[in-house]
């Protein structure tokens, strides 16, 4: 972990505008080494994780919330996903070739998905149509038309960063000079700028006759949850039949996750087991 994996939230004391400052390396290079694609695509993922971890500090629950993105173009998937902790990954798949445009020239016909995945309550899901200049702006059409809160949001990513900054008017604020005075302040932020500086740099540049409350810096890590034990259970759920199948094709059963590359093999025994009676099980494993 160094300085940069971290994640600020922010408040304008007397304006009715929250933000949120991130800027990730380490993590960034864990996820982008078992991604493959051009630099753009590779940008793009950038920016949909810093996205996804900003995304997740402005609601309160336990559990992930995870963007996702498919189309018909070059570019078919994107998914970024964020915990309540701050443990993030994603993926990205896509032709050879990407052009360098707007989310419709880059994905072709698509959704953009917001889903919120709780511990304690049913999912929610919030969809629109993936278009816009770029993720930031898709965003932004997502909250005023799903959520009714002005936001905007700036997200970028090199080879070595990834970066966000977003700023949203706090439910209820009545005062619309507020925000837009706060707006304008920050439209002048740069790529450069939020790519190399720090939070409390930004936030001077940007806005310091502003009376503004920084809270503790959050941590921020790649952690893949995949497990030998979730996969076991999507392997269930296919169904006796259907891996028997599988198993009489291939003679074992491959499972490998997208998000860290990490392989799981199955052999009949193994399948065996997740069908057998829980007795049989303890059984079978207990040592005489």
């Amino acid at each position: 972990m160094t300085k940069h994996d971290y994640l600020h939230r922010f408040l304008f004391e007397e304006r009715g505008v929250r933000g949120e400052w991130i800027q990730l390396t380490h993590s960034w290079q864990a996820i982008k080494q078992h991604q493959q694609g051009c630099e753009t695509v590779q940008q793009l993922l950038g920016q949909a994780i810093a996205a996804v971890a900003m995304l997740s500090a402005t609601i309160k629950f336990e559990g992930s919330l995870i963007l996702q993105a498919q189309g018909d173009g070059a570019i078919k998937t994107l998914v970024a996903q964020a915990t309540h902790d701050r443990k993030i990954r994603g993926l990205i798949r896509s032709d050879d070739a990407v052009p360098i445009g707007s989310l419709e020239q880059q994905f072709g016909q698509g959704q953009l998905i917001l889903t919120i995945r709780s511990e304690h309550a049913d999912p929610y899901q919030g969809i629109i149509a993936l278009q816009g200049q770029n993720l930031a702006k898709a965003l932004e059409t997502y909250f005023c038309q799903s959520e009714q809160l002005r936001t905007r949001l700036w997200l970028f990513a090199n080879d070595t960063h990834a970066a966000g900054f977003l700023l949203q008017e706090l439910p209820g604020n009545t005062d619309s000079s507020d925000w837009e005075h706060i707006e304008i302040l920050a439209s002048t932020i740069t790529e450069q700028e939020l790519l190399t500086l720090d939070c409390q740099q930004i936030l001077y540049r940007l806005f310091h006759e502003e009376n503004i409350r920084l809270f503790d810096a959050e941590p921020v890590s790649f952690e893949c949850v995949c497990s030998r034990a979730r996969i076991e259970a999507t392997l269930k759920a296919l169904g006796h039949d259907e891996l028997h199948d599988i198993l009489h094709e291939r003679g074992n059963i491959e499972v490998g996750c997208e998000f860290c590359n990490a392989h799981y093999q199955f052999d009949p025994i193994d399948i065996a087991r997740l069908f057998a009676p829980q007795d049989f099980v303890n059984t079978s494993m207990t040592r005489h």
